[in-house]
């Protein structure tokens, strides 16, 4: 089957081709103004998983992703932090790569920043102002919109639509309400660069530009990023780039991720409802979380709630359980057993389509199922083994890691929680609560702990095979 890919710009599902050259790849990548929440998470997941897949297929990836090291509220966040806006974008730099590194997303090849990459920003600038799509005004430089016919084409914005978003009263300097600024003068106590304009600093959009063409030349074939970076951000940087460049279409598959939502708002910093991956991480395995996000497909929108998180847990143990006495076999046959490669023909298959992880996803649980009843049949450990194998190699296409991790396959951290539990179990029996007593025995189970009543106390044991469907 043909990889197929949804474009932003077209809205349609078209099919995937590069040939005879590394795929490039370019991904929005942080402002690092905090520490990433679960809406990162979100983005970074998917553009893993997006990579993970095209390489499994063959493909060579030029991967880059950028930070945004320098912006106003990292400035305001270096403020309340006491450092400075350099040493801020670091820290939050590095709480990046701790988290991802968690969630086993791949790093990018290429990291480059705002500030690492002035020179080009400045020059791009230029550019503009030398081909007519922009002007200065007062140590300001805005991109001119209507010198650029199409603008609008990626977001599907009206004239009057393209006001949502940007500020509407027209600014001191500017010709147009929807001009944007490319270069910012400086203003005092913030950070600033010389440039032919005065000291001042760029503008928002036209760092991506700079940046995408410096590590991956003037087209790109896949730009990932979140749903609401559609506009202004990716729609003006569309817009500089072929103003720039010359080169149509600027990008070539747009693939933007749905949003975290906590009830009807979508999951930022700005709006003060996020709940940061580290924070997350502590309650939950980091690859029950990546599991929590695959679970949806990447262009629709996640709910993040407790409940979705810990049937992630459970789903987790199911795939795991499947894998109970896996050893790889020298003996094992050189193709997997029919039944296996059925369940990998479904995953390829889901996934050629747009990269559908849920669909993917439900052809493992459909593998972990045929291993489990072909364990209890008894068949050879050899054609056991094959099978098994398959689903740990598909499980890592998706970046999910089915091993157990080794505090939780002994049991040392998890021991005294279980023993707690039990001991308030024993507490709501000795009430009469049977019916709250009984949940904590179910949810203890399914999280592949076996309780067992005996007469001198309630004891526990390990059995993830419990747990597989």
């Amino acid at each position: 089957m043909t990889q197929r890919i949804t474009s932003t710009l077209s809205g349609q599902k078209e099919d995937f081709e590069v040939s005879g050259r590394p795929v490039r790849m370019y991904v929005c990548g942080m402002t690092p103004k905090y520490h990433p929440h679960v809406g990162h998470a979100r983005v970074f997941v998917a553009a893993d998983t997006l990579r993970r897949y095209l390489e499994y297929r063959g493909y060579e990836i030029v991967h880059v992703q950028n930070f945004t090291d320098v912006d106003d509220k990292i400035i305001a966040r270096a403020q309340m932090d006491g450092i400075t806006p350099a040493e801020a974008a670091r820290r939050y730099s590095d709480s990046y790569f701790e988290v991802m590194d968690r969630l086993n997303v791949l790093r990018a090849h290429h990291y480059p920043t705002v500030t690492g990459s002035m020179a080009a920003i400045i020059d791009y600038v230029q550019g503009l102002i030398g081909r007519g799509y922009a002007y200065e005004s007062a140590g300001d430089v805005y991109f001119e919109v209507e010198r650029f016919e199409q603008y609008g084409q990626l977001s599907g914005r009206t004239d009057e639509g393209q006001l949502q978003g940007v500020r509407v009263e027209l600014e001191p300097g500017k010709k147009n309400p929807r001009d944007f600024a490319l270069w910012k003068r400086a203003k005092p106590g913030e950070p600033f660069w010389p440039s032919p304009w005065g000291d001042g600093r760029p503008g928002w959009h036209i760092e991506c530009s700079a940046m995408a063409r410096e590590t991956l030349g003037d087209q790109i074939d896949v730009h990932g990023g979140g749903r609401d970076l559609i506009f202004p951000h990716h729609e003006n940087e569309l817009a500089q780039s072929e103003a720039y460049t010359g080169v149509h279409p600027f990008v070539r598959y747009w693939a933007h991720a749905g949003l975290v939502t906590t009830g009807s708002e979508k999951m930022a910093h700005s709006l003060e409802n996020f709940t940061t991956i580290a924070s997350v991480l502590d309650l939950f395995e980091p690859m029950a979380v990546r599991l929590f996000l695959l679970l949806t497909h990447y262009r629709s929108s996640i709910l993040y709630t407790r409940e979705a998180l810990e049937n992630a847990v459970r789903a987790l143990a199911r795939l795991r359980g499947a894998l109970d006495g896996f050893t790889a076999s020298a003996s094992a046959p050189t193709d997997a057993p029919a039944w296996a490669q059925a369940a990998r023909d479904g995953f390829e298959s889901a996934m050629d389509d747009d990269f559908n992880t849920p669909g993917a996803l439900g052809n493992l649980f459909d593998l972990v199922r045929e291993i489990n009843r072909r364990r209890a049949e008894g068949i050879p450990a050899a054609e056991l083994s094959a099978g098994q194998s398959m689903l740990r190699k598909l499980a890592g296409v998706l970046g999910l890691n089915l091993d157990v991790p080794e505090t939780q396959a002994d049991g040392e951290d998890a021991g005294p929680f279980i023993d707690l539990l039990l001991t308030m179990r024993q507490r709501l029996r000795e009430a009469k609560q049977w019916a709250l007593a009984d949940e904590v025995r179910d949810r203890l189970r399914d999280l592949g702990v076996l309780v067992e009543d005996r007469p001198d106390g309630a004891v526990w044991r390990r059995d993830r095979a419990a747990t597989a469907p």
